[in-house]
C-alpha cells in the first residue's frame, strides 16, 4: 500500500534528526492521553454519523499508532511490521471458524471460542481469575460493564431484568440511610454500589452504558445552551433569574424539542 509507506516514511521523518522537535520528544509515556483523545474523538465522530469526520478521525489515531510503532523501532524493541504480522496471526488464531473449517451454531459460541483460544496465548496462561484481563485504565462505567460480562460467563449473575431492580431500589434506599444515619463518609461508596447496578441493569437491556450517560450529557449541554440562548435573546443573564423561573425556561425547551420531532414524523 503506497499511502501506508508514505505514511511511515512521514512519521520518519518526523522523528529524525532533522525533523519536528515535537515528534522527536514523544515517548510511549507522553503519546498515552493523545491516543485517549483521538479514541474519543472518533467515537464523538461516529455518533455524530459524520463519515468524513470517521475519516479523518482514523487518520489521526492511525498517525499516533505510526509513532509509537516507530519509537519501539528505534529502541530496538519492535516495529510497525510486526505490529502488523502479530495482529493478523491473533486474527486467524481467534477466528477458527473462518480460517481453519471449524463448525459454530451462533455468536454466542464463537466468543466462547475466543476466550478459550485467549487462555491457550502467551501472557493469558497465568490468569487465576475469571475477572483477569479488565483494564484498571477504562472509563468507569465501561469496566464494570466489563466485569459484569465476564462474571456471567461462570454463571454469577442475575437471571433475568426483573431481578436487577429491586437491587437499584436497595441501593438507593442504602444512600437514604447513609444522609439520615450516617456514616456520611459511606455515601460515596453507596453512590458507586448504585451505579454499578445501573451499569447491570443497563448489560441486560442491551444498551452500552458508557454511550448512553454520553448522549444524555450532550441532551443536557444541549438543552442548557438554548436556555441560555432563550435568556440571553432577551438581554438578561441566567442569574437574573430563580430557579422556579430556570425550570420553567428548560420545560418549554423540551417542548419545543418534541414538536420538532412530531414534525419531523409526520413529514415523514
Amino acid at each position: 500500500m503506497k499511502s501506508f509507506k508514505k505514511l511511515e516514511s512521514i512519521v520518519a521523518t518526523l522523528r529524525s534528526e532533522n525533523g519536528c522537535p515535537w515528534d522527536r520528544e514523544q515517548t510511549h509515556q507522553s503519546l498515552k492521553s493523545n491516543l485517549l483523545e483521538e479514541t474519543y474523538e472518533i467515537i464523538e465522530a461516529i455518533e455524530s454519523n459524520d463519515s468524513a469526520k470517521i475519516c479523518e478521525e482514523l487518520g489521526d489515531l492511525l498517525s499516533v499508532i505510526m509513532l509509537q510503532a516507530r519509537i519501539g523501532q528505534e529502541s530496538g524493541n519492535f516495529d510497525i511490521e510486526q505490529v502488523l504480522t502479530k495482529i493478523s496471526e491473533k486474527l486467524i488464531r481467534r477466528h477458527p471458524h473462518v480460517f481453519s473449517g471449524l463448525n459454530v451454531k451462533n455468536t454466542n459460541q464463537v466468543i466462547q471460542n475466543w476466550e478459550q483460544i485467549k487462555l491457550s496465548e502467551e501472557g493469558y496462561q497465568d490468569r487465576n481469575s475469571a475477572l483477569d484481563g479488565v483494564p484498571i485504565a477504562l472509563p468507569s462505567l465501561q469496566r464494570a460493564e466489563k466485569l459484569q460480562t465476564k462474571a456471567a460467563r461462570v454463571g454469577f449473575d442475575w437471571n433475568n431484568v426483573a431481578e436487577v431492580l429491586p437491587k437499584i431500589k436497595e441501593e438507593i434506599e442504602e444512600i437514604e440511610a447513609c444522609l439520615i444515619d450516617g456514616p456520611i463518609d459511606q455515601v460515596g461508596m453507596e453512590v458507586g454500589d448504585l451505579l454499578f447496578s445501573i451499569v447491570n441493569l443497563a448489560r441486560f437491556l442491551n444498551v452500552e452504558a458508557e454511550s448512553a450517560l454520553r448522549k444524555s450529557n450532550q441532551k443536557f449541554e444541549s438543552r442548557f445552551h438554548q436556555m441560555e440562548a432563550h435568556i440571553s435573546a432577551r438581554g438578561h443573564q441566567l442569574t437574573d433569574y430563580s430557579l422556579e423561573q430556570l425550570d420553567q425556561i428548560w420545560e418549554m425547551v423540551k417542548s419545543d424539542e418534541l414538536l420538532v420531532v412530531q414534525q419531523h414524523i409526520e413529514k415523514n
